[in-house]
């Protein structure tokens, strides 16, 4: 990235498109880099000026990439957005071609962690009310209604009760794709690093039973007779509404349950753990035009970082890969791995299809709004959050990731989608890029908000931890990608998000499902 002059930076000597990082007027000549270029309109913040004449059908070049088409010619000092660009999808993919980058070299930190009986290591010490089914999902904000903050001083080292409920569950294809991703993402729950303890509700009648999670996902079951005491090597107590007495019993015995749960989670406390022990979701909503050149690149360093130490960093969001796929292609391991990826995309392109819609129908509203044009714009400044290491596997939504090293999990580009997703497949931290404003949480994992700009940092205090506008004053993304690991291993640790001290995540919880209800 060349640096910003007046109030326009290149991002690759080969671009035909600056960015402005400032509302540009018209008439007063800029220059940037080896370049002087003088807007013709107003152009504003985020946008893109061409920096040359452009012909019709010719290139428009970001990131040293094509990102569309010129929909007509289009003279220097010209904004460059949707009235004048459009998106064509031209990446060839020759899985053959591939030039993975040597691992990292190796780096040792710690972290303050509860390490947990399988040997992993939360982050968080949550215990979780799942409903198997909607029609206990009431139930379940009950049940977590009667532990208020007052009561939870019993158990000091859970941080929470939350309650993990959905709108399925039933009326789906017995261990069908959906019935199976919504085990999933149950069972990844249930199970997490982030929860010290589970309790299960259901109805009784439904698909996705406690015996269904028990036979197909892997769940330990315990179904507690009255009175029973639960030990630290005990199952997940179960409950289903039918066989206790409906509502109000079911209440009174998952309360009773609960509180021996919490008892149990109360055991763990925070003990130094390895970094390798960590594993980093990726995410970004509400983008702008800054989202690639700051907040994006300065995550991708984080996630460089936690591969270096041995753990692990997920990037989702298939729909917003398209268009950059070839980057991730070229970094893959394996022709194998890359053609996983590839197989992905076309599946996506495929089901979009079947509704009559494209997949490059995006970027969204406040996304153009922010200066992004089309998917492949957006999609290469969202790649730049995997970093620079290997692509070492790819993953179907909300499966158990088990490989070390940069993975992609398949998700759509929807956020509280995407991270459920992640989250369910062992995420333990999240660092989620805006440059629009988002004010997400989710429980049980701990989510770092960062700001591609300084505006809207300051705009939204309350909401956003770091901020990744200090690139455009300045600040070397090197640096600032490490600032933003130093953070992350202290939030590891214990230190609060803005959105855990906001209480967020208690609704946040949406599990993607493909397929029918009948």
């Amino acid at each position: 990235m060349d640096n910003e002059q007046n109030g326009l930076v290149i991002l690759n000597r080969n671009d035909n498109v600056a960015i402005a990082t400032e509302p540009l007027a018209s008439g007063i000549r800029r220059t940037v880099s080896d370049r002087s270029v003088c807007p013709q309109l107003p152009i504003p913040a985020g946008h893109k000026i061409a920096v040359r004449c452009i012909q019709k059908g010719e290139s428009i070049i970001k990131y040293g990439q094509p990102i569309g088409l010129a929909k007509e010619d289009i003279s220097e000092g010209m904004h460059v957005h949707t009235h004048n660009l459009m998106d064509h999808h031209i990446v060839s993919h020759d899985i053959s071609d591939r030039h993975p980058p040597e691992p990292p070299a190796a780096l040792t930190r710690e972290f303050q962690g509860f390490h947990r009986p399988d040997g992993k290591v939360g982050t968080r010490n949550y215990v979780a009310v799942i409903s198997t089914v909607n029609c206990s999902a009431s139930v379940c904000h009950e049940v977590v209604k009667r532990f208020d903050s007052e009561r939870l001083k019993q158990w000091p080292n859970v941080d929470g009760v939350f309650a993990v409920t959905h709108g399925t569950g039933c009326a789906l294809e017995y261990h069908g794709i959906k019935h199976q991703m919504l085990g999933r993402v149950l069972a990844g729950y249930a199970t997490h690093c982030n929860v010290g303890g589970t309790l299960v509700i259901g109805l009784g009648c439904e698909q996705t039973t406690s015996g269904y999670l028990t036979e197909h996902h892997g769940l330990v079951s315990l179904h507690a007779p009255d009175g029973s005491k639960l030990t630290k090597d005990d199952g997940i107590p179960m409950l289903t509404m039918q066989t206790e007495g409906g509502t109000r019993a079911t209440i009174e015995k998952a309360v009773t349950l609960l509180e021996q749960v919490l008892n149990r989670a109360n055991q763990f406390q925070r003990k130094p753990a390895d970094a390798k022990h960590l594993t980093l979701a990726v995410e970004c909503g509400g983008s702008d035009g800054y989202s690639g050149l700051t907040a994006n690149p300065a995550v991708g360093v984080v996630s460089d970082r936690i591969v270096a130490c041995g753990g692990t960093s997920i990037i989702s969001e298939t729909t917003e890969l398209y268009g950059a796929e070839h980057l991730l292609v070229k970094r893959s391991r394996s022709a194998e791995v890359a053609q996983k990826l590839l197989d992905r995309i076309e599946w996506w392109k495929n089901y979009v299809a079947m509704y009559g819609g494209q997949i490059d129908n995006n970027p969204s509203v406040g996304n153009k709004a922010g200066g992004l044009t089309t998917i492949t714009e957006k999609s290469l400044g969202a790649v730049s959050k995997s970093g620079s290491t290997a692509l070492q596997e790819v993953y179907q939504y909300g499966e158990q990731v088990q490989t070390k090293g940069l993975v992609v999990m398949d998700s759509p580009g929807f956020d509280p989608a995407s991270v459920t997703g992640k989250v369910a497949g062992g995420a333990n931290l999240v660092m989620f890029t805006t440059g629009r404003g988002s004010c997400f949480g989710c429980k049980p994992t701990p989510v770092i908000k960062i700001s591609s700009n300084t505006s809207l940092f300051e705009r939204l205090s309350d909401d956003m931890d770091l901020d990744a506008g200090t690139v455009l004053q300045g600040e070397d993304l090197q640096a600032t990608g490490d600032r933003f690991f130093e953070h992350a291993l202290r939030v590891a640790s214990g230190e609060k998000t803005c959105s855990e001290v906001l209480g967020l995540g208690d609704h946040e919880f949406t599990p993607w499902t493909v397929g029918p209800t009948v």
